[in-house]
């Protein structure tokens, strides 16, 4: 373990080395006759012991060790300070500064030699148990992140079971969550927040799974009593996440719940209006529309991109929330990459 030695005088820094130098535990001390010039060594180096005079010319042994304790990697490495000063007010003072142990001139050796090895164990355990504490952290982090995950996986390949009974490949939940996760950026969300809409986007119509494929596959155009049916796949969507214990399922809970509702007010099923919207699922109502109109159902051909574009543009503040279509079409480079096949796939294979 390394150790440093501070004392202006020579001879006295000459013999406390050599002391110290004879522990096992201990490789060949630092020595410094000038505390200024200890602190920056300090400052490039990391030292387990320091010995520090109290009476110096240039800073006492207190001042150093109150300017030592103020750098995070010294705030818990053992200080000995040697003083010739029987005050108690010197001892109180060095105590409040940091001070852990003192050695009174003259010292013993052999007191100096058991006062630095009770101090440099008490070290060695202090760090094995920070290493202990890091490498369990490292590993909780590790298990943590597997988890997170497998719920991921787990959700992408539900929505794309979802897509294909809708008559998709698949492919338009990984649009959406990819346009989605734009538009969050573009609204000033936290890259927490934008990750978590990118992640819930595509259980968006989780729902429709309980809707009949002789609707969802229906050719032509619903009829009323069939729209009405059709629409109840937001609530059962919300039923199926609901009381999740993740904050990736409530916030999937919130989107599949709300991404049909309009921003005047006219949509379904809760006829909620601007910001009492969730802005989730303000987010997931443009990428879904967007994509919506730019794939081929049953009941319609593809439009082109560009009309697609428009037609969100034009239902700023109607259907879509303005500040949101506003980051949809500040980041209409990277959707038209995304539209066109030439962005890769996320960290999951959305």
């Amino acid at each position: 373990m390394r150790i440093l030695i501070v004392d202006d005088s020579r001879s006295s820094l000459a013999l406390i080395g050599s002391i110290v130098q004879q522990s096992p535990l201990v490789d060949e001390p630092e020595l410094c006759l000038s505390p200024i010039e200890a602190l920056e060594k300090c400052a490039g180096s990391q030292f387990d012991l320091i010995v520090v005079d109290h009476i110096m010319p240039e800073m006492d042994g207190v001042a150093f060790t109150a300017a030592l304790r103020a750098r995070p990697a010294y705030r818990t490495v053992p200080v000995i300070m040697v003083t010739s000063d029987l005050d108690k007010s010197v001892r109180i003072d060095a105590i409040k500064a940091g001070a852990t142990d003192f050695l009174h001139k003259p010292f013993d050796p052999i007191e100096l030699q058991a006062r630095v090895a009770n101090l440099l164990a008490l070290r060695q355990a202090q760090v094995e148990l920070d290493d202990r504490a890091q490498w369990l952290t490292r590993e909780v982090e590790r298990a943590t992140a597997h988890l997170l995950a497998r719920e991921e996986e787990i959700i992408y390949r539900l929505a794309r079971a979802i897509e294909y009974r809708d008559g998709d490949t698949g492919e338009h939940v990984s649009r959406v969550a990819q346009i989605c996760q734009l538009i969050a950026e573009g609204i000033g969300l936290t890259p927490e927040r934008c990750r978590m809409v990118y992640l819930a986007a595509p259980l968006h119509d989780i729902g429709k799974i309980g809707i009949a494929d002789a609707i969802l596959s229906k050719p032509g155009k619903l009829t009323p009593e069939e729209m009405a049916i059709m629409r109840e796949h937001v609530s059962i969507g919300a039923r199926i996440l609901e009381r999740g214990s993740s904050d990736l399922v409530r916030t999937a809970e919130l989107i599949a719940q709300s991404h049909h509702e309009k921003w005047d007010g006219s949509g379904y099923p809760d006829r909620l209006s601007g910001t009492d919207i969730p802005v989730e699922a303000r987010i997931v109502a443009i990428a879904d529309v967007f994509d919506a109109l730019c794939s081929k159902r049953p009941y319609k051909d593809a439009w082109p991109i560009d009309k697609a574009y428009a037609e969100i543009v034009a239902c700023s503040g109607t259907h879509f929330d303005p500040t949101c279509v506003a980051a949809f079409s500040a980041k209409w480079p990277e959707i038209c990459a995304i539209m066109q096949g030439e962005t890769g796939s996320g960290a999951i294979g959305f």
